[in-house]
C-alpha cells in the first residue's frame, strides 16, 4: 500500500479509535445528505410511478376518442386490431350518473365496459376484491370499495342509477325510469378518487342510460410492452377513419401536462436537497483544512523526506473519497431502511396529527408509494463522491504548496 494511502486511512481512523471525531461528523453530513435525497427521489417517483401504472391500467396505453360518438366501433376495433403491435382493444362509455341506495344518494363516475373484451386490455381482474368480473351483466353493477362502503352496501344489494338522460326525457313529457341492479362485485384500484366515485357496468347497459345506441365513446388499446406509445399512436392514427376530429393519444399525452408538473416537482425538490451534499462538502473541507494547519510540521517532515507535493496532496483527496464512499454507504443503508418502513412511520404520524383522512383526500394514495429509477441512484452515489472528492481538493493543494523548511520552523 502507498504510504500515502496509508497515512489518509490511520488520520481518519487513528489507532485506538474506530473514528475521529471530525471524520464521524463529515460522514454523518454526507450519509443524511444520500438519505434524504434517496427518499425523496424514492417518493416522489413512487408518485410518477404509481400514476402512470394507475393510467395504463384504466386506460390502456393508447386511447382513440373522437369530437362526438364514435358510431361503427366494430368495424374501428377490426380496423386498430391490424395494426402491428395492438395486442388488444375494447370500446367504453362513460358518464356522471345517480346512485342511490338506501336512500343514499352519490353522483359517481359510470364506466360502461365490454366484459368480454374489457381484460385484453385493462386488468380488471385484478382489481376485484370481492365478487366477479365474470358475474357482471346487464342487470348487474360492480362499485368500487369507498362508494360501496360509504353507501353500505354489500354484495347482493340492490342500487338504482339514474342518468341525466332522466331529465332530458322529462323535458320532452316522456318517462325514463331509474334502472335497478344488483351490486356482485368490490373493486379496488388503490388510487382513492377512483375508490371513492366510480361504478362498473355493461356497455350495453352504460349504452341504455345514456340513449348512446350503438355507440361508443372511445376505444382503449393494449400495445406491445416493448413499443413505444406515441409511435404507436401515430400508426393508429395513418389507419383511422377521417371521422371529424378522431384520434389517437397515447397516455403520455393524454396526461402530457399532468406528468411534466410531476417531473418538474420531482427535479426541483431534487436540486434544493442537493445542497444538503454541498453543506456537507464544505464540511469536509473545514475539517481537512484544519487537519492542515495543525499537522504543518508534520507536513513537512514528509516533504523533507522525500514526499513528493503530488503524493502529500493525493494523501488528502483520499480522505474526501473515502469520507464520500463510507459516507453514501450509510446514507443508502439510512434511506432504503426509512423507505422499508415509510408506511408505519407514515401512519404513526398520521395518528399523532390526526391528518390521514387529508393525506389521502389530496395525495390520493392510501400507502406511500416508492419506486427509484437506476439512473437517478447512479446520480445520487457519483454525484455525492465526487462532491466529497472534490472538498479535499483545496486542503490538498494548500498542503502540497507548504515548504517543507517553513513547515518544519512552525511553532
Amino acid at each position: 500500500m502507498p504510504w500515502y494511502l496509508y497515512l489518509a486511512l490511520k488520520q481518519l481512523f487513528p489507532t485506538g479509535k474506530r473514528l475521529s471525531f471530525f471524520t464521524a461528523i463529515s460522514i454523518l453530513g454526507v450519509a443524511l445528505g444520500v438519505a434524504t435525497l434517496v427518499v425523496t427521489n424514492s417518493v416522489m417517483g413512487g408518485f410518477g410511478y404509481e400514476i402512470r401504472r394507475m393510467i395504463i391500467d384504466t386506460q390502456g396505453d393508447v386511447q382513440i376518442r373522437a369530437n362526438g360518438l364514435i358510431n361503427k366501433a366494430g368495424p374501428l376495433m377490426a380496423t386498430v386490431a391490424k395494426v402491428p403491435g395492438v395486442l388488444g382493444v375494447t370500446p367504453f362509455a362513460e358518464g356522471v350518473g345517480m346512485l342511490e341506495y338506501g336512500r343514499k344518494p352519490a353522483f359517481p363516475m359510470i364506466q360502461g365496459v365490454d366484459v368480454n373484451r374489457v381484460n385484453d386490455v385493462i386488468p380488471l381482474n385484478r382489481f376485484i376484491r370481492v365478487g366477479s368480473l365474470d358475474e357482471l351483466d346487464d342487470d348487474t353493477v360492480i362499485l368500487s370499495s369507498q362508494l360501496a362502503y360509504s353507501l353500505g352496501v354489500q354484495i347482493g344489494g340492490k342500487v338504482t342509477i339514474s342518468s341525466p338522460l332522466l331529465i332530458e326525457r322529462l323535458k320532452n313529457d316522456e318517462v325514463f325510469l331509474p334502472r335497478e341492479l344488483v351490486v356482485v362485485g368490490i373493486f379496488e384500484i388503490g388510487h382513492q378518487q377512483l375508490d371513492s366515485n366510480t361504478v362498473l357496468v355493461t356497455l350495453r347497459r352504460m349504452q341504455d342510460l345514456y340513449g348512446l345506441g350503438e355507440a361508443v365513446h372511445g376505444l382503449n388499446v393494449k400495445i406491445d410492452p416493448k413499443l413505444d406509445a406515441d409511435a404507436m399512436a401515430e400508426r393508429i392514427n395513418a389507419v383511422l377513419p377521417q371521422q371529424p376530429e378522431m384520434a389517437a393519444r397515447s397516455w403520455m399525452e393524454a396526461n402530457s401536462e399532468f406528468l411534466f408538473v410531476l417531473q418538474m416537482e420531482k427535479n426541483l425538490v431534487s436540486i434544493l436537497l442537493l445542497f444538503i451534499i454541498l453543506v456537507a462538502s464544505f464540511s469536509i473541507m473545514s475539517s481537512l483544512l484544519t487537519t492542515v494547519v495543525r499537522k504543518t510540521r508534520e507536513i513537512g517532515l514528509l516533504g523533507a523526506l522525500g514526499g513528493t507535493p503530488r503524493q502529500i496532496a493525493a494523501c488528502f483527496c483520499v480522505q474526501g473519497f473515502l469520507i464520500g464512499l463510507i459516507g453514501t454507504g450509510t446514507g443508502l443503508a439510512l434511506g432504503f431502511g426509512f423507505l422499508h418502513e415509510r408506511n408505519h412511520i407514515l401512519l404513526a404520524f398520521t395518528k399523532l396529527t390526526g391528518s390521514q383522512a387529508t393525506l389521502e383526500r389530496f395525495y390520493q394514495f392510501s400507502n406511500v408509494p416508492a419506486h427509484i429509477e437506476s439512473l437517478d441512484l447512479v446520480i445520487i452515489i457519483t454525484g455525492t463522491i465526487v462532491i466529497s472528492t472534490l472538498a479535499g481538493v483545496f486542503p490538498a493543494v494548500r498542503a502540497a504548496k507548504l515548504n517543507p523548511v517553513e513547515s518544519l520552523r512552525n511553532e
